[in-house]
């Protein structure tokens, strides 16, 4: 019981972790592969060779979806200096498309991680119509008829659409 009590002294420090030299961390020199197309003549390989495709065919099989497989490789590779996390997130669809192509050459069923799940909502304006009419049968001051509530609904959609783009999508 006096063990518990004792002050725990030798613990590390705060902030000891961030102690290292500069430089003296994978990731904090400079990379490996430079580009796309270098990152890929690394991963290509090893993707081909039997020790891995073998590892890779029992992590498919197991359910773990291609998805996070491509994703964990590709943030190691990040780690160990292999190249810089850019690189690697232009590499991963890449990757999760050679790693489906040992899947299918293997002849095996793999959880690509691509499909939507049919329980999540793919927008607000779902949440928005459900919301609509839910609140459509009460007598409250204010409410909406049922005929502006539609015209509500899709004008919400319609500005949706307009709103969809890519990452870098201006309004116009």
């Amino acid at each position: 019981m006096a063990e518990l009590m004792q002050p725990m002294l030798d613990a590390p420090i705060p902030g000891m972790s961030m102690t290292h030299e500069l430089g003296a961390r994978p990731w904090q020199s400079p990379p490996q592969y430079n580009t796309v197309e270098e990152a890929l003549d690394y991963y290509i390989p090893r993707l081909q060779s039997d020790e891995v495709s073998e590892q890779l065919l029992d992590v498919m099989e197991l359910g773990i979806p291609v998805t996070v497989i491509a994703n964990t490789m590709q943030l190691a590779a990040v780690m160990e200096g292999k190249h810089t996390i850019d690189v690697g997130m232009l590499v991963l669809p890449v990757l999760v498309e050679l790693i489906m192509l040992v899947g299918d050459s293997a002849k095996i069923e793999y959880n690509s991680g691509l499909e939507k799940d049919k329980k999540i909502r793919s927008s607000l304006v779902d949440l928005a119509k459900d919301k609509f009419i839910e609140t459509e049968g009460e007598d409250e001051e204010g409410a909406l008829n049922p005929k502006e509530s539609e015209k509500t609904i899709e004008d919400m959609k319609n500005a949706a659409e307009e709103r969809i783009g890519g990452l870098m999508s201006r309004s116009v």
